[in-house]
């Protein structure tokens, strides 16, 4: 196990040696060529890499000033602010993408993400229905809205929700786990062991799943 993990740990800190070199080579460029957006740009996606969010966010207010309409920079500078706490900025950018693209999927998801996380259910509700209706065929729509239905504890809206992501996506293991804890706490307990069961079939050990074979007991 420990190797493992050192090993894990050692790739980790190569990709950031390696990102912290294009980082600085691009900073460079940047220098020399200060209103150019591509560059600037690239320099703002290493950052977010980084999870440098101020640095990032900084790149993306110079990429705005020099080009308002830039959706790109708005969108990603929403998700750096939110990463930084600050969701009244994160909400403008977002819905400054909306505006001029309202079938935006990631911006949408990002907002409706968002209000939830500001503790604004209705908002957030609002905005996810928006997005299921404009993409009938996106598990992750149905999937999101389960996630918040779950939290609200509307178990029975979760579970319809999670049941039509895993039709969209048989396979997706994250909505088959996610369906079979909500039909525990709904006490369908059939259900949720035919959804373990299922796991267990596509690869996933059953041993990683014995918490919730042992809640199917209590």
């Amino acid at each position: 196990m420990w190797g493992c993990l050192l090993t894990t740990l050692s790739l980790q800190a190569q990709d950031n040696r390696l990102l912290r070199d294009s980082l600085k080579m691009v900073t460079e460029q940047v220098e020399y060529h200060p209103d150019s957006i591509e560059l600037r740009l690239q320099k703002a996606a290493l950052n977010m890499q980084l999870e440098q969010w101020e640095y990032a966010k900084d790149e993306y207010d110079v990429v705005i000033r020099l080009e308002p309409k830039n959706l790109t920079a708005h969108y990603y500078r929403a998700y750096a602010n939110e990463k930084l706490f600050r969701y009244r900025f994160a909400r403008y950018d977002y819905e400054t993408v909306l505006t001029q693209a309202p079938s935006n999927f990631e911006a949408r998801l990002g907002l409706a993400l968002l209000n939830q996380k500001d503790k604004r259910y209705q908002e957030a509700m609002d905005q996810i229905n928006v997005l299921v209706q404009q993409h009938p065929d996106s598990a992750i729509a149905f999937a999101a809205r389960a996630g918040m239905e779950k939290e609200r504890e509307l178990y029975s809206l979760a579970e319809y929700d999670y049941s039509k992501a895993v039709v969209l996506e048989p396979q997706n293991t994250d909505y088959l786990l996610a369906r079979a804890d909500i039909r525990i706490l709904l006490g369908r307990i059939t259900e949720a062991r035919e959804d373990l069961d299922l796991l267990v079939s596509l690869g996933v050990p059953r041993a990683a799943l014995s918490a919730f074979y042992r809640r199917l007991k209590k």
